[in-house]
């Protein structure tokens, strides 16, 4: 029997819109929560193989913000990029294409999570305009040595073999029920019975709701390519990083110097979490969100 989705009543109370918007080649679906008149703005970008339903349970939490969730490309609805590739770049060109077409009348507050922090960190480093940037789970250590050089070589045989394989074998692959289910456990640190179950179904969800293997390859290669702190100090805007403190993929170590290389940036640790904060405490990552919001100049 599914567990029931703990966030649900609270996200059904937020007023929600879906749209299209057509980025760079990629049919992007967008959801967008709250109200459209807020004062404050945020755009996710969310992790590697995830998909927005992923930072609903902080989303659920943040009423009165006006949240803009698309799905990235080649993951979730949408379509893959034809007129970039699926890297850290490509996707940083999305990104600022999207926002175009979003058309604000302000700059928004960017918000990445995980593999979106590299993306949104370095899109703003590089010339996209942000209110703010809040990365959750940053990943601020060398991804090919925080899970280990032994791990990542296998992990990466495994995306590039997968990718080698016929479309349909190599689907089948990537989206075998063993593998989704050990990438879970490894990352779950609660000792909630419910909420782990709830957390394994919901990467057997949406973990796989990928358009095919070369563009998931793609993003494997692009997710360990780079970290935040390579775009840190060009990023001039107010940055708040939230960290889980048991994080194995982005220990705490690296967050702790990664800070110090923004020119404006703080650090809030969540202790007893590791990188799913955004499934596991979702009510501090929401607490910390509105307190920097909070304290944002106006017009900032």
């Amino acid at each position: 029997m599914a567990v029931p989705t703990p966030h649900a009543e609270a996200l059904a109370r937020l007023p929600m819109r879906e749209r299209v918007v057509e980025v760079l080649g990629s049919t992007t679906r967008v959801w967008e929560y709250g109200p459209e008149d807020a004062d404050d703005v945020i755009v996710l970008v969310h992790g590697y193989r995830g998909d927005h339903h992923g930072l609903e349970p902080v989303v659920a939490r943040l009423d009165g913000i006006r949240v803009i969730s698309p799905d990235l490309p080649g993951f979730g609805a949408s379509t893959p990029m034809t007129d970039a590739p699926h890297s850290v770049a490509g996707y940083g060109r999305w990104l600022a294409a999207f926002l175009d077409e979003l058309d604000l009348p302000e700059p928004p507050v960017i918000l990445g999570h995980s593999f979106g922090s590299m993306v949104t960190s370095h899109a703003i480093a590089d010339g996209v305009r942000a209110r703010a940037l809040i990365l959750v789970n940053p990943i601020s250590s060398d991804p090919k040595v925080a899970a280990g050089r032994v791990i990542t070589g296998l992990t990466r045989g495994f995306y590039a073999f997968s990718e080698a394989l016929p479309e349909r074998l190599g689907r089948g692959l990537l989206g075998n029920w063993l593998i989704v289910q050990f990438m879970s456990m490894t990352l779950v640190t609660n000792d909630d019975p419910a909420l782990t179950k709830w957390i394994h179904e919901e990467h057997h969800r949406y973990f796989n709701g990928f358009s095919d293997a070369k563009t998931v390859a793609e993003g494997f290669r692009a997710s360990v390519s780079t970290q935040v702190g390579e775009a840190a100090p060009r990023v001039t805007v107010p940055t708040l990083m939230i960290a889980g403190g048991v994080d194995r993929i982005a220990p705490v170590d690296g967050q702790e110097r990664t800070v110090q290389l923004f020119p404006d940036a703080r650090l809030v640790v969540i202790d007893g979490v590791g990188h799913l904060a955004h499934y596991e405490t979702p009510g501090p990552v929401a607490d910390a969100i509105r307190g920097f919001l909070s304290e944002l100049p106006a017009g900032s």
